[in-house]
């Protein structure tokens, strides 16, 4: 017999007939409280868990609503560094970023002029539902890329469009010569840039305007003396070992992004490996009569059966490059992105974000590439229209991948020697930029299984 106080619940049956409960009463009121009491930590726990599933974000948006896509990117690779993870939202906006809330990030995007938004939970859902309802897709970005870019220890007299970005948004880098990449340095980093670097052997092709020049003059005595120190007799033979260390930095998954004349060289290198393509000028010693029939552009990473142009007074080095045609229709002219299936191809999607679908054309040494010299397997991302020229192109080679931007500074029609850098801060919405930064965050991307 159990009187209410014994149960320790004195207060329960206050309203109720006093009378004798029977053991099988008390049992049924004592698992009745414990019941309720499981319950009530139960709506605690499923609260908890919703308000965790369903919680404030933050919302970079990058379509013409941002007030600096350029520096947007730099807020969210640094996310990325301090270890957390940011969903890239293709074709949402503009390619969004969407995370969740952290303080230096909100500091980051006010201190930079970085425009964000903070998305409630309902917000969120209707975001996540009309990412997968239409033609766009969430793409997690796990880990922060690290970027090396080859370049020589010269003082240039241009600048390179990439690491004018990289430095304008904040996104740290490496900068690697030709000793750094014999060491076997490139291992080390996901992404690799290259920009204006003349792998052939030929100085760039500058000799017939810049010979006299100083710079120029630097610029031979440095790679003679750095080809004879790593033990090649000629600055072309130098070179080639360099890109066959960078093929095979890609084969093995490293991703490659590359622009102007260092868009093409490498494969001129590798087509000509078995032969000389170089003038006298060059490397002291003649062309080879037989060059043409010695081409082979077995293993050329994007492009084949083009011309080498050996005379050493002619600005250019094949007929890959569209830079003459395009001079001819002059700067009027823009060039297409192409739109991919967010969901079915992931990665050139991810290449070609952005807030507009046309981009200014821009000159450089190598402008575009010519689509009869294009590899049948590589991937168009941008053109100019009606016209022989791709401007941006992506392939696969091994395990790795290489993504080609033709022209030399995305802001400037036709940089010269000698042009002072672009102010990116004048720049700030800049499309052209945009697509270098995509292929920053592009390795940084989660893998996953394709569905095709």
């Amino acid at each position: 017999m159990y009187a209410n106080d014994e149960l320790g619940y004195s207060g329960l049956n206050r309203h109720w007939p006093q009378r004798p409960l029977s053991d099988s009463a008390g049992f049924g009121i004592r698992a009745f409280l414990h019941l309720s009491w499981w319950c009530a930590v139960m709506v605690v726990v499923l609260a908890t868990f919703t308000a965790v599933s369903a919680q404030t974000m933050i919302l970079i948006p990058m379509d013409l609503t941002q007030t600096d896509h350029l520096k947007a990117y730099g807020v969210v690779y640094r996310v990325l560094q301090r270890g957390r993870k940011v969903e890239w939202l293709l074709n949402y906006r503009g390619g969004s970023f969407l995370f969740p809330p952290e303080q230096q990030a909100v500091r980051d995007c006010n201190l930079n002029g970085v425009a964000f938004q903070t998305v409630g939970p309902d917000d969120v859902v209707q975001i996540r539902s009309t990412v997968e309802k239409n033609n766009m897709e969430s793409v997690m970005l796990e880990r922060a890329t690290k970027v090396a870019v080859y370049a020589p220890p010269t003082a240039d007299p241009w600048d390179d469009a990439v690491r004018l970005v990289l430095d304008y948004a904040g996104i740290k880098y490496d900068v690697l010569w030709d000793k750094e990449v014999m060491q076997g340095k490139l291992s080390q980093y996901d992404w690799l840039h290259l920009h204006h670097e003349d792998f052939t052997g030929q100085y760039g092709k500058f000799y017939a305007s810049y010979q006299s020049q100083p710079w120029y003059q630097k610029d031979v005595r440095i790679n003679t003396k750095t080809a004879a120190e790593l033990g090649f007799k000629k600055v072309s033979k130098m070179d080639l070992a360099i890109v066959e260390l960078i093929r095979h930095y890609v084969a093995d998954g490293g991703m490659l992004f590359a622009m102007c004349s260092a868009t093409d060289t490498p494969d001129i290198a590798w087509a000509a490996r078995n032969t000389d393509i170089c003038s006298a000028v060059f490397d002291g010693d003649g062309i080879d009569p037989a060059y043409a029939s010695k081409l082979d552009f077995a293993g050329c990473l994007a492009f084949e059966n083009f011309s080498v142009i050996t005379d050493p007074l002619v600005y250019e080095h094949s007929d890959i490059d569209t830079y003459t045609e395009a001079t001819v229709r002059g700067p009027d002219v823009y060039f297409s992105l192409f739109d991919f299936s967010a969901k079915y191809d992931p990665v050139p999607c991810m290449l070609v974000q952005d807030h507009v679908g046309l981009v200014k054309e821009f000159l450089g040494q190598n402008c575009g590439f010519r689509r009869t010299k294009v590899k049948k397997d590589v991937l168009a991302l941008g053109e100019v229209v009606n016209t022989e020229e791709l401007k941006y192109i992506h392939g696969n080679f091994g395990k790795g991948t290489f993504t080609f931007l033709g022209g030399h500074d995305p802001e400037d029609y036709a940089h010269r020697v000698g042009d002072p850098p672009t102010d990116l801060s004048l720049h700030k919405n800049s499309p052209g930029y945009r697509l270098i930064l995509n292929n920053v965050l592009f390795p940084a991307a989660e893998k996953k299984p394709l569905k095709t």
